[in-house]
């Protein structure tokens, strides 16, 4: 159930452009769906997996989601104490306004819409690669990728547009599949035993170290994305104070311990001698094949549509986010104020939606015209840079957390507000590094021995995640020199 809160003077039956603002009901399992359907299970399982066991650690890649899933949850704990006293929906944006003024939040926030907005063109690019070789598979026509992600991208648009419950129902369907068809398999694999038998070799410290750990850690955060994005729905929640929190929690550790499992079992599903060697055969393939083995031709006809479904979930989830992120920036006076335009009969950011659709799609259209591979390069460059991004957003707004609690005192527990944020900040900031020093390696910018270099292609995709926070500072510096109006309502911070 939502409504619509009109300003004075605004008929409620109205269509215009007026900005107003975003209220609902969504209770701690809406939300949760809406934020793990982002982190898209099955296609995590699917996708990430089998390229973080062949490019990063082999065999010990399972431990790297119980690792991130540790530190994104110290992490959490700063989140949703700030999310009690920040009364606000732009999460990153507000929260690092906040506690470090109005230039980072702004900062903060261009980089949050990078960020999102690479992950979801990287998924639009894999969905259109799974759906053109699945139907050309089936007898279909041999249709290339992009039309299909484009065909993708409108339909998510034409969600997008409408009431939020709409979506949240259509992610809450799609999740359950997901996550009963991996645990079916799951059970599958360790009622066979595997063809070397069921072991802890994935966390053997031996194992864990292996290969190229920071590769894989750059897959393992990844699959967390859109978990922190709880907070951006803050307008549309029953009780906020409770089910933001409620909802992080959830979110962080049930993601965090069903992609543990999961990989685990699709590790002992080949062998830890033989799994390296399976995905290196076909890693887009491998979770499809896997349940062709273990739950028969249904199981892996259903894996497959449940596979393109996941990732339509993915897109769809990270698409609210992002046209609320751009819906608060609009309020905030840093976008035009038409994106914070709310539909009078769907309640919905549907001016923040059209941009966003046409974004993705001018994107998409970009990546044809210049002939990227779906894979290899939109889906791996472009969810690698994303992950990047996302731990330095999270790593500063830690220390934003524990400033902004240090000044107002407003909550003095000290595990809250000092040592799980340092913490949350410490694991961050040293994945970022990790994750920052191997990233050559993920861009294919290697010499002749294998070793990191920082070519071109890895020089634009760092080059674009310093560009979009700094162009964000530098406005927050203009608006407060010639309209220091605009600047002071830039996140309602105090003075920055």
């Amino acid at each position: 159930m939502t409504s619509l809160k009109v300003p004075v003077g605004t008929a409620a039956g109205t269509t215009d452009a007026a900005p107003r603002t975003l209220t609902g009901s969504l209770g701690v399992t809406a939300i949760v769906f809406m934020v793990v359907a982002a982190a898209a299970p099955l296609t995590v399982v699917g996708g990430a997996a089998p390229l973080g066991i062949l490019l990063g650690n082999g065999v010990g890649f399972p431990s790297l989601y119980a690792i991130s899933a540790v530190i994104l949850l110290l992490f959490s704990v700063g989140l949703a104490t700030m999310t009690k006293h920040v009364p606000k929906p732009g999460a990153f944006f507000t929260f690092v306004g906040y506690g470090l003024g109005r230039p980072l939040g702004l900062a903060a926030a261009y980089l949050a819409l990078f960020t999102y907005t690479a992950i979801q063109v990287a998924v639009h690019g894999y969905v259109g690669y799974i759906m053109s070789v699945t139907i050309a598979g089936l007898g279909g026509p041999d249709i290339p990728w992009y039309v299909y992600s484009l065909a993708i991208i409108a339909l998510v648009g034409i969600l997008g547009y409408r009431h939020i419950d709409l979506s949240s129902k259509v992610l809450g369907i799609m999740l359950v599949g997901e996550i009963a068809i991996v645990l079916a398999l799951v059970i599958a694999v360790v009622v066979s035993g595997g063809p070397e038998g069921l072991s802890l070799a994935p966390f053997l410290p031996s194992n864990v170290f292996s290969g190229a750990p920071g590769v894989g850690l750059m897959f393992a955060i990844a699959a967390f994305i859109g978990f922190e994005a709880t907070a951006i729905f803050r307008d549309e929640a029953k009780n906020p104070g409770k089910t933001i929190p409620r909802a992080t929690y959830v979110a962080v550790i049930g993601i965090g311990v069903f992609y543990t499992l999961a990989s685990w079992a699709l590790i002992m599903a080949w062998g830890p001698s033989k799994v390296v060697e399976a995905a290196a055969a076909d890693p887009g393939a491998m979770v499809i094949i896997t349940t062709l083995d273990y739950l028969g031709p249904i199981g892996e006809i259903i894996i497959n549509v449940l596979l393109i479904t996941s990732m339509f979930a993915c897109v769809l989830s990270f698409h609210n986010v992002i046209t609320r992120y751009q819906h608060s920036m609009s309020s905030a006076g840093v976008l035009p104020g038409s994106v914070a335009s709310v539909h009078a009969k769907h309640v919905s950011p549907h001016v923040s939606s059209i941009v966003q659709t046409a974004t993705a799609a001018v994107l998409i259209a970009v990546f044809a015209v210049m002939g990227l591979d779906p894979v290899l390069q939109v889906f791996t460059w472009f969810s690698g840079v994303a992950t990047l991004a996302i731990a330095l957003l999270m790593a500063l707004t830690s220390i934003a957390v524990i400033v902004y609690f240090a000044r107002t005192k407003k909550d003095t527990r000290l595990w809250n507000t000092v040592i799980a944020p340092s913490l949350g900040f410490i694991g961050l900031l040293g994945a970022a590094i990790i994750i920052a020093l191997n990233f050559p390696m993920l861009l294919g910018d290697v010499d002749a021995a294998g070793v990191p270099t920082f070519g071109s292609i890895t020089g634009i995709m760092l080059g674009l995640t310093i560009a979009f926070p700094v162009f964000g500072y530098l406005q927050a510096l203009y608006l407060r020199k010639s309209k220091p109006e605009a600047y002071a309502k830039i996140t309602e911070a105090i003075a920055g």
